[in-house]
């Protein structure tokens, strides 16, 4: 995935897309004055087959919006974002991807878990797929690390980080709504 900001960003905007390089399997460029087709001309001279547009209001990313290399809009999510945390690393090609979150609450019922497993790339963690609860919770104590976890927070999909240790690493990503571009 190419990562790259609306223009003009502020320094937490920047450090962001930073971050989120650092934890996907991404590039981070700096958009400075190039417009959306050119963005997309880049996207489609590398190896990438999206681009995760980083939108901001007062000064604090807010939004992240995934575009195919035509141009066209395949999620968008509302956000916020704390930054704050480790600086960890993570095994980029060994990330996986755990739903820890009942859909079945949140007041926006867009099927978030397929929508962002198919647009960040990131498999499913195994461990997921077994069937007996017992097992499956046991396992997950022991499967903690290179993993993006998603649960809920206050009501909200949180989606947090876990490095090659198994510690919380940045971003955290609260996000608000999340839509498709059918």
């Amino acid at each position: 995935m190419l990562i790259t900001t609306s223009r003009k960003p502020s320094p937490r905007t920047r450090s962001f897309a930073g971050s989120l390089e650092r934890v996907f399997n991404s590039k981070y460029i700096n958009r400075g004055k190039m417009s959306m087709r050119d963005v997309l001309l880049k996207l489609r001279a590398s190896d990438h087959t999206k681009v995760a547009v980083i939108s901001e209001m007062k000064g604090n990313p807010s939004r992240i919006e995934f575009f195919d290399p035509e141009g066209d809009l395949i999620l968008s999510m509302d956000i916020t974002v704390s930054n704050s945390l480790g600086k960890g690393r993570i095994r980029k090609k060994e990330l996986k991807l755990r739903w820890d979150l009942d859909e079945s609450n949140l007041k926006d019922k867009t099927d978030l878990k397929d929508k962002v497993i198919s647009t960040i790339g990131v498999p499913e963690d195994p461990v997921d797929l077994i069937k007996t609860d017992s097992i499956r919770d046991e396992l997950r104590q022991y499967s903690s690390s290179n993993l993006i976890l998603v649960k809920g927070e206050d009501g909200k999909p949180l989606m947090e980080f876990h490095d090659q240790e198994g510690q919380i690493t940045g971003p955290r990503i609260y996000i608000h709504k999340c839509r498709t571009g059918d």
